[in-house]
């Protein structure tokens, strides 16, 4: 049975959740192409209205919003992916190898991960980037860092749930090392809940990055960011010009797609019928 006899058995959501996807990473991927000007080029006055040279209108520097807006796709997204990424590759792996090597291994990443999530995400990520300063890749660092903690406890919560079953037993009887064990017999059996978590945990640090971006310490001008665009704009809300609301409906819908294609993921990987 092929793809396209699958397709119709998807619940809407799903399918509007992936062209939602699918939008954003062609916009994020060909901004350059198909944004009708630069990502910093001042284009006319500031706060220019809609119209059929500027369809969104212009910022408070006289750039194009529609342009701004792609290219804030490419940089919002690409950064939130990179950052996700190198969590769950720093999280993930403490938390498989912690379960097992076990021993003062488990206790000092346990202990370690306990001390930097009783410290609010935001409020730490802020202290962090106001000393090691607001590039990005100290962006991407510090924020890894800190999601890596959630990440690191649902790998050890499932992956305590694998290392006692019999086939993780019985390699360990051949002699198999901790390499082996990781790679070979607890991270396949893991990996639905990681991939689930994957989807909610690129919304959180989307998120995340965003409002750095609108708190002045996230991604710096001039680079195109939609949680700046929304600080810069700010000032056309009290006219009623609903401007600024574009690169706010741009992160919530991106983060309602994404919940969509990670609920049914959740529930077809955990077998329950509809």
């Amino acid at each position: 049975m092929g793809p396209s006899s699958r397709l119709p058995h998807l619940p809407p959501t799903v399918i509007v959740g992936f062209a939602i996807i699918a939008l954003y990473a062609f916009a994020a991927v060909f901004a350059g192409v198909i944004a009708p000007y630069g990502e910093t080029q001042v284009v006319a006055g500031e706060f220019e209205p809609w119209s059929s040279a500027y369809w969104l209108g212009t910022d408070n520097l006289g750039r194009d919003m529609l342009s701004r807006l792609l290219y804030g796709a490419r940089n919002t997204v690409g950064i939130a992916v990179v950052t996700t990424l190198l969590a769950f590759a720093v999280g993930g792996a403490a938390g498989l190898v912690a379960v097992v090597l076990g021993g003062w291994v488990d206790q000092f990443f346990s202990r370690l991960v306990d001390v930097l999530m009783a410290i609010p995400q935001l409020v730490f990520a802020l202290l962090l980037l106001t000393i090691l300063g607001t590039a990005i890749p100290s962006l991407v660092i510090v924020i890894a860092l800190l999601d890596a903690t959630r990440v690191f406890r649902l790998a050890r919560a499932v992956g305590m749930n694998i290392v006692v079953m019999d086939y993780v037993e019985a390699a360990k009887l051949r002699g198999e090392g901790w390499r082996w064990l990781v790679f070979h017999e607890i991270l396949p059996n893991v990996m639905p809940p990681l991939v689930a978590e994957f989807g909610l945990r690129f919304c959180f640090v989307f998120l995340t990055i965003s409002a750095l971006s609108f708190l002045g310490i996230g991604i710096q001008p001039p680079t195109a960011d939609w949680g700046s665009m929304v600080r810069d704009n700010a000032s056309l809300i009290s006219f009623g010009d609903t401007t600024p609301l574009l690169p706010a409906a741009a992160i919530a819908i991106l983060t309602v797609g994404v919940n969509f294609v990670v609920d049914w993921f959740l529930h077809r990987s955990s077998g329950l019928k509809d």
